[in-house]
């Protein structure tokens, strides 16, 4: 069969289900959760219209809470999982986008939009996948499912659920990664540094905020502050100018409101983005001198500044299975009641995590601030000698003639929670990893072959 030119043929198809997908803006909105809504109007809404999808196909459809859901085919006793997310991570400021985040705009080939690669358009290659499959008359001995979660991007609430009531799968993919294959998933820890102390009605520092996930860089962090020298507007154009930052500095009485843009990335790989927090930490560092607000700015840049692997609190770690450890702080405040700073921390496969934090809560005894463990998921790893991995690597290479070995992520993708699950594409070697960026794309011509690698994957595991 061949599913390439099949596919191909049904381009347009995919395109448009794909910019109907993008054009539901599906953020978690937590102001406006329900029994009906858990995450929100937009995660039920794209849930609801991938299942209303499955339903006019034909296909067996379950909602599962409003949280997550399935479309299944095919017969027999072991299932099969494909598991997606349809939720995204907020787009951020769209003055910096090109093209509308919520449209889906087709420009040079790109098919534009918050989650175009992150995972509404793997999500849509995978459900064309299986139409074909289903259209073209294949017989399948196992089940297949493709399970669809809305939570995926705040903690995997979603999946959670799911599988406290349904039946998880014997094996499966999560196409919501990297080809050729991903058998080693970093573990994912939700870090929270809090100052001891409160500050005094007397500090210079007002407020900072930055960032509103913890799994993606901060673009923008904003501060505002008292009792300020005369001279910080002229040091801080020089600032800005010297780190090739942009910003803004305003005056409001008696009160200054400091502005830096920095660079959004996902926190896996914190190293490709601009963390405007730290940027304006090491700003206010020359300018403020209370108390609190001087041990907020000096921890910041102590432990962030051109370091992501946690050096200084001695977190690095690195393994030839899944590499280095990193650390993004992604949330970043100081208010009246405090300073926090929440990180989302990947670390390597066989990292030692319980002994690594004690050393760390050692090594803060003598500064301003704790270290509480909010989250901690696991590492996953399936062995590259699996049968999963040798099928799914052997379809890749027939449509990629590309031979290179599996790879290990930072990211964490619904194959970690399977028995028996690996990360299957879809963003393809040399490719710009642009999610949870400005500009976020997926390839229409990559778009259409991984439709057709997930045609083939599909059957060989359903059949065999």
């Amino acid at each position: 069969m061949n599913w390439l030119k099949i596919a191909e043929a049904r381009q347009e198809e995919l395109i448009n289900e794909l910019q109907q997908l993008i054009q539901i803006e599906s953020i978690l909105d937590e102001q406006h959760t329900s029994n009906e809504m858990p995450f929100g109007p937009g995660p039920r809404a794209a849930l609801d219209f991938m299942l209303a999808k499955g339903q006019q196909q034909g296909m067996k459809t379950k909602d599962v809470d409003h949280m997550a859901g399935h479309i299944e085919m095919g017969e027999g006793d072991e299932l099969i999982g494909v598991l997606c997310h349809v939720d995204v991570v907020p787009a951020g400021d769209s003055s910096t986008w090109t093209y509308p985040p919520f449209a889906g705009q087709v420009a040079d080939g790109k098919l534009y939009g918050r989650g175009a690669i992150d995972d509404k358009g793997p999500t849509i290659a995978a459900w064309l996948a299986m139409k074909m499959i289903q259209d073209e008359g294949i017989e399948l001995n196992k089940r297949v499912r493709m399970i669809i979660g809305t939570d995926e991007e705040s903690g995997f609430r979603c999946v959670d659920r799911y599988f406290e009531k349904e039946e998880m799968p014997t094996l499966g993919f999560a196409p919501d990664a990297d080809f050729p294959l991903i058998n080693a998933e970093k573990g994912i820890a939700h870090l929270v540094f809090a100052g001891k102390e409160k500050p005094s009605a007397n500090e210079q520092l007002i407020s900072f905020r930055a960032g509103s996930r913890i799994n993606m860089v901060p673009d923008e962090a904003v501060a505002m502050l008292k009792y300020i020298d005369a001279n910080s507007n002229g040091n801080f154009q020089a600032f800005l100018e010297k780190n090739n930052v942009e910003g803004s500095f305003i005056e409001q009485g008696d009160t200054i409101i400091i502005t830096i843009k920095g660079k959004s990335a996902h926190a896996m790989e914190p190293e490709k983005g601009r963390n405007a927090a730290v940027y304006l930490a090491k700003f206010i560092q020359s300018v403020v001198t209370t108390t609190e607000a001087k041990a907020f700015v000096d921890f910041t840049v102590k432990l962030f500044d051109e370091d992501c692997y946690g050096s200084a609190l001695q977190l690095n770690f690195e393994d030839d299975m899944s590499g280095s450890t990193t650390l993004n702080p992604g949330i970043v405040s100081f208010t009246e009641n405090g300073a926090v700073i929440e990180v989302s921390m990947r670390y390597s496969v066989t990292y030692p995590f319980e002994e690594k934090m004690t050393e760390a809560q050692g090594l803060l005894q003598q500064e301003a601030f704790t270290l509480d463990v909010a989250g901690n998921s696991k590492p996953h790893y399936v062995s590259e000698d699996d049968e999963l991995v040798q099928t799914l690597m052997e379809v890749y290479r027939k449509y990629s003639g590309d031979f290179r070995k599996p790879l290990s992520t930072g990211g964490g993708t619904y194959a970690r929670v399977m028995k028996k699950g690996v990360a299957f594409g879809m963003l393809f070697p040399g490719e710009p990893d642009v999610a949870h960026q400005a500009n976020e794309f997926v390839v229409v011509e990559n778009l259409v072959k991984a439709a057709a690698i997930y045609a083939e994957a599909i059957v060989k595991l359903a059949t065999k």
